[in-house]
């Protein structure tokens, strides 16, 4: 894998400006895969911790977070409650809505806001962000729109490395309490 330090040199002009971090869930939050928990819970999904650590920081340090997801089920709610993001659109594959009604709400401009998304009805989004991403997975049309496809599998870091790229251009310091603290 390059040095993630690097890669964020390449890239600091469009991300030092971010200020909305958004992400698809399904293939970029999680691995794609999908399963049936029941009528209560409906269809659930594995999140990788790694990822909400890295979104926790970029929480920490003023970014505000966004879903907006083709799916929905109560166990991605909860994901998004548990790491207090900001913004969750659902339900619809047609995203260019629920990205506008966030970004107004927000009050950013287009170069402001980050999206990681695979499939191609992301690829909107993809196109009108200051910075885009995608795991490697994603079809070579989504891959082509994109400034970095990652190095990570989608829901195994992918979404982290995006946290950390962003964290490395803007000076976060993931600070992390010591004995002495």
């Amino acid at each position: 894998m390059k040095d993630l330090a690097e890669v964020a040199r390449f890239h600091e002009e469009k991300l030092r400006p971010i200020k909305l971090f958004l992400t698809d869930v399904d293939g970029v939050l999680t691995d794609g895969r999908i399963y049936w928990a029941g009528e209560e819970v409906g269809f659930g999904r594995f999140f990788s911790a790694y990822d909400g650590h890295g979104l926790r920081i970029m929480k920490g340090a003023g970014l505000k977070l966004g879903i907006i997801s083709g799916g929905h089920s109560l166990g991605l709610l909860e994901r998004a409650k548990t790491l207090t993001v900001d913004f969750v659109k659902t339900g619809n594959e047609d995203k260019r809505q629920g990205y506008l009604d966030i970004v107004k709400e927000c009050g950013l401009c287009d170069h402001e806001v980050l999206y990681i998304g695979d499939e191609f009805f992301d690829i909107p989004l993809l196109k009108r962000v200051g910075f885009s991403a995608a795991p490697p997975h994603a079809d070579p049309e989504v891959k082509a729109v994109c400034d970095h496809v990652t190095f990570r599998p989608a829901g195994l870091g992918c979404v982290r490395e995006i946290t950390d790229l962003v964290r490395l251009a803007q000076g976060i310091d993931p600070h992390v309490a010591d004995f002495s603290d």
